[in-house]
């Protein structure tokens, strides 16, 4: 196989894959907190020789995380909640902290506050977040204090990787970072809401159409590609 098909071939499963992420993000385009994904595409040059040309490959491994704000939904929970600007609520899971844009907590029997899947929040000073079993008029200010009948009980943290780069997904709403994990001002906390995922489903429709076609016309090179190969080796042994 020459260069050109080397190229396609590796731009080809480059296109699977990001197939693969898009169709993702539509599926979780109606899920709480989820961040919206991509891919880079890179290329790298080989040699192969002195004066011949060098080998093209394609590659698709980098994601692109986006993290602009989703949209608000008023649920009337108290204890859903939701960031406004930058952080991140940060978790306690089997596997260590982690970072997370869903807010949609309850009390669990012990009475710490977790997530969907059973996972504590954890406060400014990394401890999990209790509140009394026969609290009432909870109340969560902006900056993450938690009350009962007005009297405070702790303080919610809001936390940001020191890279944001370092962030690796995880599933869906979960992110680990790969360094230390900091407080962030800036952002503030809305009592009552969650924050949708900022999937842009129009725009990934839009892609995946475009990604369909380019796969295809792929596939049409690679196959006339073949049926050239197949011609000159026929050819070559008359």
């Amino acid at each position: 196989m020459d260069n050109a098909g080397y190229v396609t071939l590796t731009r080809q499963t480059g296109l699977l894959r990001e197939m693969q992420v898009v169709a993702n993000n539509i599926a979780n385009s109606a899920t709480d907190g989820y961040r919206q994904e991509g891919l880079i595409f890179s290329e790298f040059l080989q040699r192969t020789g002195q004066g011949q040309p060098a080998l093209s490959m394609a590659s698709a491994r980098v994601g692109n995380t986006s993290f602009i704000q989703g949209q608000m939904t008023a649920t009337g929970g108290d204890f859903d909640l939701a960031i406004e600007g930058n952080g991140f609520f940060l978790v306690e899971t089997p596997n260590g902290e982690r970072l997370t844009r869903a807010g949609a907590f309850r009390p669990n029997a012990n009475g710490d506050l977790v997530t969907t899947d059973g996972f504590r929040l954890l406060d400014a000073g990394r401890a999990p977040v209790f509140v009394p079993p026969d609290a009432t008029n909870v109340g969560i200010s902006s900056d993450g204090t938690l009350s009962v009948s007005g009297r405070p009980l702790t303080q919610i943290g809001l936390f940001q990787p020191a890279e944001v780069n370092s962030l690796q997904r995880e599933d869906g709403v979960m992110f680990r970072a790969v360094g230390d994990i900091l407080p962030v001002a800036g952002g503030q906390f809305i009592q009552g809401f969650v924050e949708g995922a900022n999937v842009d489903p129009i725009g990934q429709m839009t892609r995946m159409i475009e990604i369909q076609r380019a796969y295809e016309m792929g596939q049409s090179f690679l196959g006339a590609e073949d049926e050239r190969v197949r011609s000159a080796l026929k050819t070559l042994l008359r």
